[in-house]
């Protein structure tokens, strides 16, 4: 009895904080599994990415949105041969990981953005996992997606078939929690209690996946006497260690600066993207909560009307996300999908990546906006992975396809040389039969449940109807 009353006083008394990350975490080995929060580089733990990669713990297995840049964060780790296997949602562009595993030296295993902070806070609550639409027809589900190739792109090793479900005649994959040794968080202030406050974009996985570790140890900017309780995004009890990071480095992945000529459209041009982007503004309308995927769908803010109230969501945690910031008003814990600097609009709000993404599943957008690489006639999307030759990671678009009734999509309608609007796509799907409208230069097609085949609705001026034909070989009515 007096044995089991100790071990209760040391477990509930006990302090939490410590002196370092070095004595934090002093009981990290060779071979640990990480769990590890971030949106690129926002939020994630940098001073005990640090310690960890100064102290060369190898054979790391890591559970991580992203990869954070070659030099900082995560990266350290990955260039210097510490990491045995990484579970990753977006790699980034260009990012180092990214080469090596198309060299056939990295092992890589592609996680949904929505369906890996669930699976990391069923580990935290307890959960035997969950079923979700994401991913269900594509190489994920099937366990076709080569994790490990050699050197000339031959497949070695592939992820884990999942098995499938059908409700109310709708598919769905059964995805586990995950288990970690570590989970690590970042935080903005904390008590000595634990009790931890984020500061803006920094919120996103970490709240939702302290405690799904065996051990959660945090770091924070600065500690406070006390927090209001109001103002607790984490109760101290999902934390077991916490310590003040010794410095912060205060970067911005893409920084982006607001022109002095952005409050005007950009002129009429033969520009692709610029012709794409001007005419899915077009189907913005105000009142609309809408998500902008990375790359051109980004584009159409330059043209929408000022009377125009349109809200847009990001998958790190933001309703109502604003345009790029004037020079002044630059902070590293706002960015955007595409990890660029931006502003906040008034009556935004913020949230955790497990809110974000219930946003996105749970069909509480009015449209997503995506870019594509390929589109077949019957809505199937591909726009994620070029075997061989690109893979920046699955991010959030296989969860946002699966839970937004409305998907509109802009693309070139053929890229150098190589036709993108297809009977049936040739690279990886994103998911099947989901654009709802496919917006390219040259012209507009409508997909609807009731007509196998997609429907053009409009063409570009000084396109024929011929001329579409022979660069389309996708087939489709006209209305």
């Amino acid at each position: 009895y007096m044995g089991i009353m100790k071990v209760l006083f040391q477990r509930g008394f006990a302090s939490k904080v410590y002196k370092s990350g070095k004595e934090a975490l002093f009981d990290i080995k060779d071979g640990a599994t990480l769990m590890i929060p971030g949106f690129g580089i926002v939020g994630a733990p940098e001073n005990s990415l640090r310690w960890i990669h100064e102290k060369k713990i190898r054979d790391l297995t890591l559970f991580t949105n992203s990869v954070g840049l070659t030099d900082f964060c995560h990266g350290p780790l990955i260039t210097s041969g510490q990491t045995k296997r990484v579970y990753v949602s977006f790699l980034g562009f260009y990012h180092i990981l990214e080469k090596l595993y198309l060299e056939g030296k990295a092992e890589v295993y592609p996680i949904p953005q929505g369906s890996l902070v669930e699976k990391m806070r069923c580990a935290k609550a307890g959960l035997g996992g969950f079923y979700t639409q994401t991913s269900a027809g594509t190489l994920l589900e099937e366990g076709k997606f080569p994790v490990k190739t050699d050197s000339k792109g031959v497949p070695e090793k592939y992820s884990v078939k999942k098995e499938g479900m059908k409700f109310n005649g709708k598919d769905y994959v059964f995805e586990e929690p995950i288990n970690a040794d570590y989970t690590l968080i970042k935080g903005y202030a904390a008590d000595k209690y634990g009790n931890i406050r984020f500061r803006k974009l920094t919120r996103n996985f970490n709240p939702d996946i302290a405690g799904a570790g065996k051990v959660t140890v945090a770091e924070v900017e600065h500690f406070v006497d006390r927090l209001d309780p109001d103002q607790i995004h984490l109760p101290g009890i999902f934390v077991d260690r916490i310590y003040q990071g010794e410095w912060y480095v205060k970067k911005i992945e893409r920084l982006a600066l607001k022109e002095i000529d952005e409050e005007a459209p950009p002129q009429d041009s033969n520009q692709p993207d610029l012709r794409i982007a001007r005419r899915l503004a077009k189907e913005y309308q105000s009142g609309m909560y809408i998500n902008l995927g990375v790359g051109l769908p980004g584009e159409t803010t330059r043209f929408i009307p000022k009377d125009l109230d349109v809200n847009f969501q990001v998958q790190n945690g933001i309703v109502g996300s604003g345009p790029s910031p004037k020079i002044n008003e630059i902070d590293c814990d706002l960015v955007n999908a595409g990890k660029a600097s931006m502003t906040a609009n008034p009556g935004h709000s913020i949230m955790s990546s497990a809110a974000a993404f219930g946003i996105m599943r749970g069909n509480h957008l009015h449209m997503t906006v995506l870019g594509g690489m390929e589109v077949s006639e019957e809505g199937d999307l591909a726009n994620y992975f070029i075997p061989g030759k690109m893979y920046r990671g699955v991010g959030g678009a296989m969860d946002l396809v699966s839970g937004c009734d409305y998907v509109l999509v802009g693309m070139e309608h053929s890229y150098n040389g190589r036709h993108r609007v297809l009977k049936k796509c040739n690279l990886p799907l994103t998911a099947k039969k989901c654009v709802k409208k496919l917006v390219t230069q040259h012209a507009v097609f409508e997909f609807h449940d009731s007509d196998p085949r997609m429907v053009l609705v409009e063409l570009a001026p000084e396109m024929t109807l011929e001329e579409l034909k022979k660069i389309t070989p996708a087939r489709y009515s006209v209305s």
